[in-house]
């Protein structure tokens, strides 16, 4: 069954770090490592609408939100099928919850958009 499954959320101080795991079935993450789909890692605060941080395509190059580029990294492990998110020099602005997406642009079934259940990061100050 299709699935992605976020873990490692959590809450951590100001400054620190954490890593996020999204496991994908098979197919999506195979998709991705030969280009025919865009993974990658949102966010929503409450209140707030849901943004982008980060996506993987296009033989692994990667694209960053402003918010941020320089302190997070995108990341995949073809031997897990896994997509990670390293989070480092984490701030307040960053507790939201965050969610793993695959999505395929194309018509009828060729194409699909799959969530994971979210997980939760807060950051103390």
């Amino acid at each position: 069954q299709v699935q992605l499954v976020e873990s490692g959320g959590g809450l951590v101080q100001a400054g620190g770090s954490l890593r996020l795991s999204c496991a994908a079935s098979g197919s999506i993450f195979m998709a991705n490592i030969m280009g025919s789909n865009v993974m990658g890692w949102y966010r929503q605060a409450p209140g707030k609408q849901r943004e982008l941080v980060a996506t993987i395509a296009n033989g692994g190059r990667a694209n960053y939100a402003d918010s941020v580029k320089g302190r997070f990294t995108i990341s995949r492990d073809i031997t897990k099928n896994t997509l990670y998110l390293q989070m480092s020099t984490m701030s307040p602005e960053d507790t939201a919850v965050y969610y793993c997406n695959a999505k395929r642009t194309g018509t009828s079934s060729r194409g699909y958009d799959y969530w994971g259940q979210g997980t939760q990061v807060t950051v103390s100050s």
